[in-house]
């Protein structure tokens, strides 16, 4: 084989494989462990879970657009706060975030780890402030509009659906009950 053709070869067997490394990404921002940490100030309390229902799964399929992937949800809960590690698919992975829950709004959202190879802008405070005081509504959606990152479109759309629905869920894990 002539030299040439060796060398154009390798390249077009390396350049692949640094494309592949470069789409299938994964940013941790922080642990989903260590935002607990964080969020509990070092006391995390034992999970609970909330059992997906028929009437549930409704609701989760409505905000998700799709049905929910397990049976149950864990949670984290004490003095009227919940706090929500749920993961949403951006364009083709899944993204995870940390919620918080207090008294029906949410407190924070943080995104914990970020698999996509465009749309980690989402991560930022510049867009996750937006989201603090934000309630649901009858119709599950947002109480506040969230502006979206051009170039972005899919993660925010992720998030914004990870918002609701640990709104949601608040509310179900709250209906009876006190923290």
């Amino acid at each position: 084989m002539k030299p040439i053709i060796k060398i154009i070869l390798l390249f077009i067997v390396f350049a692949n494989t640094s494309t592949i490394e470069i789409a299938s990404a994964k940013e941790v921002y922080q642990e989903p462990q260590a935002f607990l940490q964080e969020v509990f100030k070092g006391k995390v309390p034992k999970p609970r879970l909330i059992w997906i229902t028929k009437a549930r799964r409704a609701v989760i399929k409505k905000i998700l657009g799709h049905k929910p992937r397990s049976m149950r949800i864990r949670y984290w809960a004490r003095d009227g706060r919940t706090v929500w590690i749920l993961e949403e698919i951006g364009k083709e992975l899944p993204i995870t975030s940390g919620i918080v829950v207090n008294k029906g709004e949410i407190e924070l959202i943080k995104v914990l780890i970020f698999r996509e190879s465009r749309g980690w802008e989402i991560r930022y405070p510049f867009f996750t402030n937006q989201f603090k005081q934000a309630k649901i509504t009858k119709s599950y959606q947002l109480s506040q509009h969230i502006d979206g990152i051009t170039g972005a479109t899919l993660s925010v759309r992720a998030l914004k659906k990870l918002a609701r629905l640990s709104l949601y869920l608040h509310q179900q894990s709250n209906q009876g009950k006190k923290f």
